[in-house]
């Protein structure tokens, strides 16, 4: 359904799922745990994986910070995205990375909930992709100090909020882990 041409697979997004990242983030090992069965589903149904990695002067690349948590293991043959920025096609080359293996449907999990998700997910989404938040899948730390609200209730409006998202010619959503579909949309 999506409106990228020539692209009808479907590829699962992990974004920031770093060390330095989700230390301390609401039900990180629920998360973690949620995110690694999806990763090795889709390696089962030959659905490709494909990890970003966020880099700023709190986690700066080649750190303990940055890796990827110990719990997943990114294959050296999946493609890995590096960013600096929240969305992560943002100066990066994921497009590039999507069109090579005909990508038009995104099943995005990760973190940070309110910063690095609904950037991405917002940018797949105007930019054509088809975009799936898994919403038992995603987190972020505490920002209450700040005004936010508290890390429960910004996830159950993420998820909310995706649920609803619609665009001409493209399909949004979210749905539990348990519940994603990998095949190919009509």
């Amino acid at each position: 359904m999506t409106t990228l041409k020539n692209r009808p697979r479907t590829a699962l997004l992990v974004v920031d799922v770093q060390t330095g990242v989700v230390r301390g983030n609401h039900e990180r090992d629920a998360v973690v745990a949620n995110i690694g069965g999806l990763v090795d589903r889709a390696r089962r149904e030959h659905i490709p994986v494909v990890w970003v990695q966020h880099s700023d002067e709190n986690t700066k690349r080649g750190s303990d910070e940055w890796q990827i948590v110990s719990e997943l293991n990114p294959d050296d043959a999946e493609p890995h995205v590096e960013k600096n920025y929240g969305d992560a096609f943002e100066d990066t080359n994921l497009e590039d990375v999507l069109a090579g293996l005909g990508v038009g449907r995104l099943v995005v999990v990760g973190a940070q909930t309110d910063a690095c998700i609904r950037s991405t997910l917002h940018g797949a989404f105007a930019r054509g992709y088809d975009a799936t938040l898994v919403g038992d899948a995603h987190t972020t730390e505490d920002q209450t100090p700040w005004g936010a609200p508290p890390p429960d209730m910004v996830i159950a409006h993420t998820n909310l909020y995706w649920k609803f998202q619609s665009a001409p010619g493209r399909t949004a959503g979210t749905v539990d882990a348990m519940d994603v579909d990998f095949g190919p949309r009509s």
